[in-house]
């Protein structure tokens, strides 16, 4: 398989997947599962109705303080924009059918999120007894546009589960799971650099080039990452997708569109830093080792300068989003920086014919889940000097990961 069509199959791979993950019309869905639990339905209800008088027992609860007989007001450890515990008020319906409960809640108001993001939000527990303790049977209905949410709430809910069971039995629960940790994260991107092997050759070589694009993929989030600490998020990961690339996860919602900016800038902006001592280092190399390093830098500039793209989805596009405000701004900075990569391409040889088949590849990657979710109150606006340095900022990851890979291109056919 030719290099170019093994790209091309692995664009359209990640297309599919991407637009699975966060864009197919999944529609309105139920989620249920069921377990046996040791304990009564009344225990039960007390434990997982707001109104309870244990509601708090959830380690993300930090209290759940009743208003009238049928609303709750909850106070999460997640915090908001401003690094407060998130409060929401929910409005919750009981039911008794002989020795069964039902208890349906609904979400009215969120400190963090607009109230059209729970508009179809339905949790119901449903508790009857069983030899043996008690069936909870626990249902989740919400509208879901692409599968990526749905499968993050299922896996918290059997979280859930398992944790009402450990506090049953022992006192204390624990929702976290194996993803997040480090040793999982690293698996992860082990698989995915086997899983992107094929597509650059069976061998020594497709092996090596495969371990290039996990360790820039790793050093872009990185730079989010980084980014976040700055900001003062107290609690930043990363979660590693294999084939799809790495997602850097922050500790609270964005405050300001400068965050915003700044966050999606960091990205290609802490590997622009490595393209200065990266060529001096090409410059001092032997043969084998020069040629290594110019591969990985071109490796590193095309990743990172594909996501300066103004597209929605890419860190570009956002960052463009926030430093211009007017809608002419936006679009022709938007067509300056795309001539811009285009000429990149160019100067380096590839055909006009596959350029413009690839901006039209990543314009329809764009427009895939181009909605997002509606925070509460409008973030801060940028100030002038924040745009400028925004701006500046963006030219600068601009310019150097271009001139990375026309250097490493020119280096390599010479």
């Amino acid at each position: 398989m030719s290099t170019s069509v093994s790209v091309v199959l692995l664009l359209a791979i990640n297309l599919g997947l991407i637009w699975l993950l966060i864009a197919a019309p999944v529609g309105r869905r139920t989620l249920r599962l069921s377990r046996v639990l040791k304990a009564s339905p009344a225990r039960l209800a007390g434990l997982v109705s707001p109104l309870g008088s244990e509601a708090d027992w959830h380690p993300s609860v930090l209290s759940s303080e009743p208003l009238s007989s049928d609303r709750a007001r909850q106070t999460l450890r997640y915090p908001d924009r401003r690094g407060e515990p998130i409060t929401r008020t929910v409005s919750v319906r009981e039911a008794r059918d002989g020795d069964g409960i039902a208890c349906e809640t609904r979400v009215i108001e969120d400190s963090a999120l607009d109230s059209s993001f729970w508009e179809d939000y339905v949790d119901r527990r449903f508790m009857r007894p069983v030899p043996g303790g008690t069936l909870m049977t626990v249902e989740q209905t919400d509208r879901y546009r692409g599968i990526a949410f749905l499968l993050f709430r299922y896996v918290q809910l059997r979280r859930e589960m398992k944790a009402l069971d450990q506090w049953l039995a022992t006192g204390q629960g624990e929702v976290r799971g194996i993803l997040e940790r480090p040793a999982t994260q690293m698996v992860l991107a082990i698989l995915s650099t086997v899983l992107l092997w094929p597509f650059f050759g069976l061998n020594v070589r497709g092996l090596l080039l495969s371990s290039f694009l996990t360790v820039v993929i790793v050093l872009h989030e990185f730079g989010h990452m980084a980014a976040y600490r700055a900001f003062g998020h107290k609690r930043v990961r990363m979660i590693f997708v294999p084939l799809l690339g790495g997602i850097a996860v922050g500790g609270r919602p964005y405050n300001s569109r400068f965050e915003v900016a700044v966050c999606a800038l960091m990205g290609a902006g802490m590997s622009a830093f490595l393209v200065p001592p990266l060529i001096a280092l090409h410059d001092v190399a032997s043969r084998a080792t020069g040629a290594a390093v110019l591969v990985f830098l071109l490796i590193l500039g095309a990743f990172n300068l594909l996501n300066l793209l103004p597209m929605h989805r890419f860190d570009g596009g956002q960052v463009l989003r926030q430093v211009f405000s007017s809608r002419a701004g936006l679009l022709s900075a938007s067509f300056l920086v795309t001539l811009a990569i285009v000429f990149v391409g160019w100067r380096i040889g590839l055909p006009f014919t596959l350029l413009i088949a690839g901006l039209a590849v990543f314009t329809l990657l764009s427009l895939i889940g181009a909605g997002g979710v509606k925070p509460r109150r409008a973030l801060e606006p940028m100030t002038p000097p924040q745009r400028l340095l925004a701006g500046f900022g963006f030219y600068a990851a601009l310019a150097l990961h271009g001139y990375a890979i026309v250097y490493a291109c020119d280096a390599l056919i010479a």
